[in-house]
């Protein structure tokens, strides 16, 4: 129930909704059960000829419902005739069923409005959640488990517990107003025909019992499913040229054999219930018949009564019903729920200090102080300690795996360091704010990332107010303006997904665009022209040299071409700085870096 409470709290302010839905609920169960209750004076208006002799003394059994009704409709057929009483009975029952329903539409409106609140507020929490988790996270969990989560679980979690709310208080609100009435027609009839209706409920129970388990099961193989769509997709290319379509389709079949083999399972308890309950249901009214035919039988029992009786507890089963299945909707919202709540929960590592203040310029330089950083233990970077100074070209080089990439990314806090310090003109960046640190800088990494939209807002992406104009300039810095001219719409282009319409070279110089557009004070390039060809590689690397002008730029490179125009090269080894200086310098040391050179002019050649 911790769980329920948790998510229910995601509807507030929950008695902007709970107070008018209580309101016409009472008055949607006082309705509908006075349509039943007015069965009686029909059936007694259209059948009864003769009134027995005690209806006279009914005024005095105040306590009788029978007798008062006797002598009402007594005093009505005497006033107005058979067929007067007989209008104004079912001009009672006409009004009384359209302000049911009525009532009963407002009440379900009021509920949908809850649920779609609910749903907003729960699936915004976990996506800001999601949006402000480090990027180690997303390395160790499955793309398609968090989006069966934001998308699914949250659906599950919308409909089962905030439908629950309306079974807690509507239903057992109708079945109390139809026991009311049973016990106003028949205490005796009702303290009998109650005893039976525990044991429905209890046999239902027992049938859903194991939903909670079977929910957990379908919501886990579900995120397998959509990872496995999602990495199929992804890999298309490579699950072709390795011939691995038909082991991707098995993958994905036997989990969707999984899937379908739960929720079967899931839909035959939940449908079992449904005739188990009719079947349970009509026992018990022939029970309760032949008993009400012996009450009928000893004249203590009015037939006309009788009937609205059995019209009335025929009624009870569906919220009794209705209760027993809220249990089997509870545990698999509760599942999705635990789920939901426990990405939400999900900690950021990276989190500015309560005391952290924004920096609006760099004037100085970035120091790295005594820097060590670890990957589940295994040490990445030991002891590092580096400057890049204001205006200046600072290359990191190295073997695969010495941990330039580790280096760059401690810079706009994606990562924090096990130990020493980042500072950016002489301040810890742990005392910055994180916002106000990444607004100082431009990144283009290896791999474009481009979204499904225009080629112009590719470029003006997270700088909505941007004119065309600054776009157009930004892009003919980059090198981009002329062939974006070319393709079929020009800015207004769609690239689609991952920029697919694009070649790799196009896409890389989108980025530099927006990069460019930006202007930022500072530029982080991670490989930027490593997956190029060599006419692609020339064309973004002249917008690269565009970009990096008057600017403080931090690279990580392979190619000759990109790096030995550096103004400083670092090289890192198995996580240490083992060589510092300029091209010139370092091909005259014979170390680390003479041996990266040597090894690419013979590959070159």
């Amino acid at each position: 129930m911790k769980t329920y409470f948790r998510l229910l709290s995601f509807a507030k302010p929950i008695e902007k909704f709970a107070i008018p839905y209580i309101l016409t609920t009472i008055l949607y169960v006082v309705f509908n059960t006075l349509t039943l209750a007015l069965i009686a004076p029909l059936l007694t208006t259209l059948f009864s000829k003769d009134v027995d002799k005690k209806i006279v003394l009914a005024a005095k059994h105040w306590y009788n419902f029978s007798d008062q009704y006797n002598y009402y409709l007594h005093i009505a057929k005497q006033d107005y005739g058979v067929v007067g009483t007989l209008q104004f009975v079912c001009a009672i029952i006409i009004i009384s069923v359209l302000l049911s329903n009525l009532f009963r539409y407002v009440s379900q409106r009021i509920m949908e409005n809850l649920r779609i609140h609910t749903l907003l507020n729960l699936r915004r929490a976990v996506f800001n959640n999601v949006m402000n988790l480090h990027l180690g996270f997303f390395s160790n969990e499955r793309k398609g488990d968090i989006i069966s989560k934001v998308a699914s679980d949250v659906q599950v979690v919308q409909f089962s517990v905030t439908g629950t709310l309306q079974v807690v208080f509507k239903e057992p609100l109708t079945l109390i107003g139809y026991l009311v009435w049973l016990f106003i027609i028949s205490y005796k009839l009702t303290l009998f025909s109650v005893l039976v209706i525990p044991v429905s409920a209890f046999i239902i129970s027992k049938i859903v019992r194991r939903l909670k388990q079977q929910a957990v099961e379908s919501q886990k193989s579900y995120g397998n499913m959509i990872s496995y769509l999602d990495e199929a997709l992804t890999g298309i290319k490579i699950i072709k040229a390795f011939n691995a379509v038909d082991f991707i389709k098995n993958k994905f079949d036997s989990e969707n054999v999984r899937y379908s083999r739960i929720i079967k399972s899931m839909a035959k308890r939940q449908q079992l219930a449904s005739p188990v309950s009719e079947f349970l249901g009509v026992s018990m009214i022939a029970v309760i018949m032949l008993y009400g035919g012996t009450l009928i039988a000893s004249n203590k029992l009015d037939p006309a009564l009788f009937i609205t009786f059995i019209g009335i507890f025929s009624q009870i089963m569906r919220p009794a019903k209705a209760i027993s299945d809220s249990f089997g909707n509870i545990h698999s919202g509760v599942a999705a729920g635990e789920r939901v709540l426990a990405l939400i929960d999900e900690k950021p590592m990276i989190v500015d200090a309560p005391n952290a203040v924004p920096i609006k310029e760099f004037n100085n330089e970035i120091k790295f102080e005594n820097i060590s950083f670890a990957y589940n233990e295994k040490l990445v970077l030991n002891n590092i300690n580096i400057t890049v100074p204001k205006g200046k070209k600072v290359a990191l080089v190295g073997p695969s795996g010495g941990g330039k990439s580790t280096t760059m990314d401690l810079i706009p806090r994606f990562i924090e360091p096990q130990s020493g310090s980042i500072l950016i003109d002489g301040k810890d960046i742990q005392s910055l704010t994180t916002e106000s640190v990444r607004d100082l800088m431009g990144i283009v990494n290896q791999e474009s990332i481009l979204f499904n939209d225009t080629i112009y807002n590719n470029i003006a992406f997270g700088k909505p107010d941007t004119t065309l104009a600054e776009v157009e300039a930004a892009a003919k810095i980059a090198n981009a303006h002329e062939f974006i001219l070319a393709t079929e719409n020009g800015y207004q282009t769609n690239i689609g997904d991952r920029g697919s319409k694009l070649s790799g070279g196009q896409k890389q110089r989108i980025c530099i665009a927006r990069a460019v557009l930006k202007n930022p004070p500072i530029m982080l390039l991670d490989e930027a022209t490593s997956a190029l060809d060599t006419e692609s590689e020339k064309l973004v690397q002249e917008a690269l040299n565009n970009l990096m002008q008057n600017r403080t730029s931090l690279i990580i490179a392979h190619r000759l071409s990109t790096i030995q125009n550096a103004d400083i090269i670092i090289v890192l080894e198995d996580g240490r700085v083992v060589e510092q200086g300029n091209h010139a310098q370092l091909t005259g040391n014979n170390g680390v870096y003479k041996r990266l050179i040597d090894m690419q002019s013979f590959s070159n050649d």
